[in-house]
């Protein structure tokens, strides 16, 4: 989440004196895998049921149009809110409809049967245009029966209606749409077991950023080795110990050298020994390599798009620090903000998960103390992916960025994370 000043010469479907600002934040809408499926992006600046044809406009371009951003796009879907005026905009021309999803609010209380079927006409072609429409659970009512079939998605918010009313609903929807359903707003494991049970597929709300732990100590042994490397290499250990481990674990051995010889690391011959490998990465890329490694190697109960969060926050945070710090205190902000969901992927307290990496103490007092100089790029990082306006305007305010930045920072950091689930 983040504003962001536009140039007055970003679009002509923007007037400038109402395009100026966009405060971009994103969800992840998950599968019944807990894999990303997409991305609802949305404008915090306006309510949703009060924002403009222009701010629409704004936040489409802002997001989208810039360098980075297609891989983001080439990759997910993106859900985008929009005004039944912005439908017909210019802007919409900006995007590759196939990957769009657009959200779609119900009419106003008082709306006619002759104004909800005018807007089928419309629904229509966006269709054919390769646009697809998403609808909130108001168009299950008698009276938009019209729209039904225009829907991909249906969106059922948790906290619009009593447990007891779920099964009615999805049934309801099933029954008189093709629809797929998501529900949204996912606060609990019993919320989304719930609609698990009746046949929903996707999700998304805070309960997948926050999971419920597993209480137990114990490491699956890929981790443990993978949390052996990271310690060897910070204590800068020589090649031979390095090696010595990584011949413990064919998974991750074969990892590495899968790594170094992809077409994109750019080689021009074969490395097939793990000592020439480590040489040839450096102590400083095997950390991160091994880092990262660790957000996919998790235990069965945590979600896989939890390591894609903790690479956006890894990446993010080290983007926001180029601004401000070193080239080492990046690094260490980039592994705060990936081992900021060690918890969640190992399944145990962090404390506990913090007690088994050696860790510079400033990367320790950000990620259980809050404090240090590392903790206010965490909490605007958090603010990114919560829409906390009041954390995120005190800690970009604190780091003397600008909204600008922010946005840019994060959306390069989707599109960094997108390209290393691809690769």
């Amino acid at each position: 989440m983040s504003s962001m000043q536009e140039e007055n010469s970003a679009t002509p479907d923007v007037p400038p004196e109402e395009g100026l600002t966009a405060l971009i934040a994103r969800q992840a809408i998950v599968d019944e895998h807990r894999a990303v499926f997409g991305y609802e992006l949305f404008d915090r600046t306006t309510a949703l049921d009060s924002h403009t044809a222009a701010s629409d406009a704004a936040l489409l371009f802002n997001a989208l149009s810039h360098g980075g951003a297609e891989a983001l796009v080439g990759k997910k879907l993106v859900f985008i809110n929009c005004t039944h005026e912005s439908l017909a905009s210019g802007h919409l021309e900006l995007v590759h409809p196939d990957k769009v999803v657009l959200e779609i609010p119900t009419l106003p209380d008082g709306a006619t049967p002759e104004d909800i079927d005018a807007c089928v006409l419309q629904f229509e072609a966006l269709n054919k245009r390769g646009f697809k429409l998403a609808f909130n659970q108001n168009v299950l009512r008698k009276a938009y029966a019209s729209w039904l079939p225009r829907a991909s998605y249906i969106k059922l918010d948790m906290k619009a209606f009593k447990p007891e009313m779920a099964a009615p609903l999805v049934k309801f929807a099933s029954t008189n749409s093709q629809a797929k359903l998501v529900a949204e707003k996912v606060e609990t494991a019993e919320q989304y077991q719930l609609m698990a049970d009746l046949g929903v597929t996707l999700f998304q709300g805070f309960w997948f950023a926050q999971p419920s732990l597993v209480q137990t100590k114990t490491l699956r042994p890929s981790q443990a080795i993978i949390i052996q490397l990271i310690n060897l290499i910070r204590k800068q250990a020589s090649s031979t110990e390095i090696e010595e481990l990584l011949k413990k674990d064919p998974t991750l051995s074969f990892n590495l050298l899968r790594f170094i010889n992809s077409s994109g690391f750019g080689l021009q011959c074969e490395i097939t020994s793990f000592k020439h490998a480590v040489m040839i990465l450096g102590l400083k890329k095997l950390f991160r390599w091994a880092a990262l490694l660790l957000t996919t190697s998790r235990n069965s109960g945590s979600a896989p798009a939890i390591g894609t969060t903790a690479v956006v926050r890894g990446r993010l945070m080290e983007l926001l620090a180029l601004e401000l710090l070193s080239p080492e205190e990046c690094d260490n902000a980039f592994v705060v903000g990936v081992f900021s969901l060690l918890d969640a992927m190992l399944g145990i307290p962090l404390d506990k998960a913090l007690e088994s990496v050696a860790l510079p103490q400033p990367v320790i007092d950000a990620l259980l103390h809050n404090s240090g100089v590392y903790a206010p790029f965490l909490a605007l990082t958090k603010a990114c992916e919560s829409g906390d306006e009041t954390a995120f305007a005190h800690n970009t305010e604190l780091l003397h960025l600008s909204g600008r930045q922010v946005n840019m920072a994060h959306l390069e950091a989707l599109a960094w994370a997108d390209s290393l689930e691809a690769a």
